[in-house]
């Protein structure tokens, strides 16, 4: 597993984003609420701020994500999901969390709201042509291999 180093400033009172198990791909993130709770009723988005700024190395990018337990039991998700932090950006990490649950949900500060991935990337460069290699699938879409 590679370990990359990611400059961060925590402008929080809560821990950095950490991995809850040894082999986990996300960190989980908290929300910094110093103005209180936020309610989300159903179908309501809000921008979560959580006081984090990051360097990212050149060529890497933060990705933020639903947590799945949120998702399953409040309905909890982000609504750009997955979200890009590019490596130039140097402002706050906010997400976009939106309630798809039928209930009111209360986002607490320090509440463990998204989690972050943070992976490489490539850039592509065009090469423009007047035909693609064949394949045995060509342009079958969505639903094309049935449902068993």
């Amino acid at each position: 597993m590679e370990k990359v180093k990611v400059k961060i400033i925590n402008r929080s009172h809560h821990p950095l984003p950490d991995y809850g198990t040894y082999e986990a791909a996300g960190m989980d993130v908290r929300a910094y609420l110093p103005e209180g709770p936020v309610t989300l009723r159903p179908l309501e988005r809000a921008l979560i701020g959580t006081g984090l700024y990051m360097q990212l190395p050149e060529g890497y990018e933060c990705q933020i994500r639903p947590r799945s337990g949120l998702a399953l039991k409040h309905g909890l998700s982000i609504v750009n999901t997955p979200g890009t932090v590019d490596a130039d950006y140097r402002g706050e990490i906010k997400v976009i969390l939106i309630n798809l649950g039928q209930e009111d949900f209360v986002v607490n500060d320090g509440e463990r709201i998204c989690q972050m991935v943070i992976k490489q990337y490539s850039h592509v460069t065009w090469e423009p042509v007047k035909e693609l290699d064949r394949t045995k699938r060509e342009d079958q879409g969505f639903g094309h291999t049935g449902v068993d």
